[in-house]
């Protein structure tokens, strides 16, 4: 599809209809095209290779980390070489973020946390040391980088940053006979006991979050309190995952790369949205894509409720914590939460543990109720019931 982009466009752009991605190519300067795809959206130029005259396809980093006229800037730059009869692609293929994008081509498939990772190149590597070829990058730039990511987003941050980083360097290293990374110790911004998180929601913080939250968002925060999942795990979750009462992750996106079934209690159905709406169950854009902004929502709902210094993973640590105030055996609380209990074999029946589950998910939700309604009773006594 061709068009004037503009920078109106490219923030609400979405992918053409029935299609997972659609590439968006500029009237402006031709070849610059803006690669649109659920929860991503990427710079590309196309051209014909100088070199054996067949279509080509170079990537110039994620929008909005990289603006609409820095693209437009690159791909006039790039359209020159190609003039030229020079083939761009020799001049990227050393660059950090060449080697970044081979790296996660081999090896992504093998990482838990790709998206995350994938995120954070775009965000805060890409457009400061993405266009350096990695073997000219030097200690320094990368300590500024990471100044500048604490200044901006925490030292934790950095640090992540900085692991991320220092990952790859190490496997172009392993496959280069002359780079050296340029990564060493003593370049972290915190010590490792200090990115360790125990938090977990006070009473009063749930009641006041529980009663604040709206829309969307609250429902999906209410949802994290009462079944422990993982953020990632309920924004993507699909309506075809549930069945009756049953929410199944399926293993492809389960870190323990098994399915894991949880049985949803009466409370938990009920923060799904209604009536049902497209692919996915939490999304602010009638099913068609997962939430997403989390940040923007939370601050909302900060404000709101009058809380802060809470993060929506400090939702599946309360869980765990509230199943063993309710009474939940250790063993039924972990595999609700998709821990591998030691001895466990890894391939096992998906309704394993389905009344246990079911009972500690029934009891979580009634703690949680009588915490957000005010009353202090003593602790819950787990109710029998039977597999659905």
């Amino acid at each position: 599809m061709r068009l004037l982009l503009t920078d109106r466009f490219c923030e609400r752009a979405k992918p053409a209809q029935g299609q997972t991605q659609t590439d968006y190519f500029d009237e402006q300067v031709s070849g610059l095209a803006l690669r649109v795809a659920v929860g991503h959206k990427a710079w590309s130029f196309h051209f014909t290779s100088p070199g054996d005259g067949k279509r080509a396809r170079l990537t110039f980093g994620s929008y909005p980390a990289t603006s609409l006229g820095a693209a437009r800037t690159r791909a006039i730059e790039t359209k020159a070489l190609v003039e030229a009869g020079k083939d761009p692609r020799a001049a990227e293929a050393d660059t950090l973020e060449a080697i970044c994008e081979e790296y996660i081509r081999r090896e992504g498939k093998r990482l838990r946390s790709l998206e995350w990772r994938k995120g954070v190149l775009e965000r805060h590597v890409y457009p400061t040391l993405g266009t350096r070829p990695i073997a000219e990058i030097q200690r320094s730039e990368i300590v500024r980088l990471l100044d500048k990511i604490e200044d901006r987003s925490g030292a934790t941050m950095a640090d992540r940053t900085l692991a991320v980083i220092r990952k790859i360097m190490n496997w172009h290293a392993s496959r280069s006979d002359d780079f050296r990374s340029p990564i060493v110790k003593g370049m972290a911004r915190t010590k490792p006991s200090e990115l360790a998180r125990e938090r977990t929601l006070t009473d009063d913080e749930l009641r006041k979050i529980w009663a604040n939250g709206n829309g969307v968002f609250g429902r999906f925060v209410r949802f994290l309190l009462l079944t422990g999942a993982r953020r990632s795990e309920a924004s993507e979750m699909t309506w075809a995952e549930i069945d009756g009462g049953d929410w199944t992750l399926p293993a492809a996106r389960n870190k323990t790369k098994v399915d894991l079934v949880r049985p949803l209690s009466k409370t938990a159905q009920d923060t799904l949205p209604m009536p049902r709406q497209g692919e996915f169950v939490f999304s602010t854009d009638s099913g068609t894509t997962p939430i997403s902004g989390f940040s923007k929502f939370k601050r909302a709902l900060e404000k709101a409720s009058g809380t802060k210094g809470w993060a929506l993973h400090d939702c599946r640590r309360s869980a765990r914590s509230l199943m063993s105030r309710a009474g939940v055996p250790t063993d039924h609380a972990e595999r609700c939460l998709g821990h591998v209990i030691g001895g466990v074999r890894g391939v096992y029946d998906r309704h394993e543990y389905h009344r246990e589950k079911a009972q500690a998910f029934d009891a979580l939700a009634s703690l949680v109720e009588r915490i957000v309604s005010g009353s202090e009773g003593d602790v819950v006594q787990l109710r029998g019931r039977g597999k659905r």
